[in-house]
């Protein structure tokens, strides 16, 4: 986990540290989040039928993704969500725990990240560090900035 942290001081990115206990749902996250503005987000890993491409979709949190309408936009034939197993190889976190900050442990940049348009209008992003008992806050630009430092391909969708 440390190493997001060094990462984050190594790209100049400052961040506010909001601890909590472990949440595993957005409903969860509310009762912590309540008072602390700006998009919170669900962060769902996906996989395509084949098994082959994998997306993570970074959405507001209450927002329902339809993922047969997504699997459509995408040119694929069927979307379902990753296993654990493919969550910790690809991301390096466990369920509850997905995070576009985890995108630090796809070495081979194999992740597409789908970012719902909604959530980018917020100044204001909120992200687990790898573990879902804190979260970290950081400026849109920031975020976008750990993105692209990262180097995987990033779409922004109306989701």
């Amino acid at each position: 986990m440390q190493i997001i942290y060094d990462i984050l001081k190594e790209l100049g990115i400052p961040y506010i540290e909001h601890h909590h206990p472990a949440v595993f749902t957005c409903e969860e996250a509310d009762e912590y989040y309540k008072n602390i503005p700006g998009g919170h987000s669900k962060n769902l890993f996906l996989r395509n039928r084949k098994g082959h491409r994998h997306y993570l979709v970074v959405v507001q949190a209450h927002k329902t993704v339809d993922l047969k309408a997504l699997a459509h936009t995408l040119n694929e034939s069927k979307l379902g969500f990753a296993s654990p197993e493919r969550m910790k190889k690809y991301l390096g976190v466990t369920p509850g725990s997905v995070t576009p900050l985890g995108l630090i442990n796809d070495v081979n940049h194999e992740v597409i990240v789908l970012i719902d348009q909604d959530l980018w209008n917020f100044d204001r992003l909120h992200y687990h560090p790898l573990v879902n008992t804190s979260t970290l806050e950081l400026s849109r630009d920031d975020f976008k900035k750990f993105l692209d430092s990262r180097g995987n391909e990033v779409r922004f969708m109306k989701l």
